[in-house]
């Protein structure tokens, strides 16, 4: 495969993940929890973006931050399992959460600040393409920003979810376009993989 393949399936893996996150998906999560699972591979994959965009100053602090945010997602998806293997046990569950909200080392790094770097990375790799493809970054930018506004402070599933497919049909966009050498200059159009 690939690096644009890999980007590709990574985009489709975490949407898929935020399919089931926001209930528009069945709820079958036996005999694993699929939603975290497809969100861990597809975070992952996303990893490969690093290596598609263009080499620049912006594009190494994109991928520093990506790279972060993608081990938080790996410990968020860890602590997600051990939530989910307790089942209907509703006294665990509640014991492991008040033990992680007691616990600032493990909460902010991998439960509210940590995750949301591989948003915030990606979308400052969509910076490099603000002049030549503003919509299209525009696009990458705020859905990253509003995947983080509908899960804090709406806390709409489906609001999620709309930001995400913004956010993920951005990065496609971004991640198909052509570039084809005309003399000295550059000319950027969208052309197949």
């Amino acid at each position: 495969m690939t690096t644009k393949q890999l980007c590709l399936l990574g985009l489709l893996f975490f949407l898929i993940s935020y399919l089931f996150f926001s209930k528009v998906l069945p709820d079958f999560q036996v005999p694993i929890d699929f939603a975290h699972w497809f969100n861990l591979i597809g975070a992952w994959l996303l990893l490969s973006f690093n290596d598609v965009f263009p080499k620049n100053k912006l594009n190494i602090v994109a991928s520093i931050i990506a790279a972060l945010g993608v081990i938080a997602h790996i410990g968020l998806c860890t602590i997600d399992f051990i939530m989910w293997s307790f089942g209907n046990n509703e006294v665990a569950k509640e014991a492991l959460s008040n033990q992680i909200s007691n616990a600032p080392s493990i909460l902010y790094p991998f439960i509210i600040v940590g995750p949301s770097l591989l948003f915030i990375g990606l979308a400052i790799h969509a910076l490099n393409f603000l002049k030549t493809y503003t919509i299209i970054a525009t696009m990458v930018i705020v859905g990253a920003v509003s995947i983080g506004f509908s899960f804090f402070i709406l806390k709409n599933g489906i609001y999620m979810l709309l930001s995400c497919v913004v956010f993920v049909v951005g990065l496609g966009l971004l991640l198909c376009r052509k570039e084809t050498e005309r003399g000295d200059t550059k000319q950027k159009e969208f052309g197949k993989l």
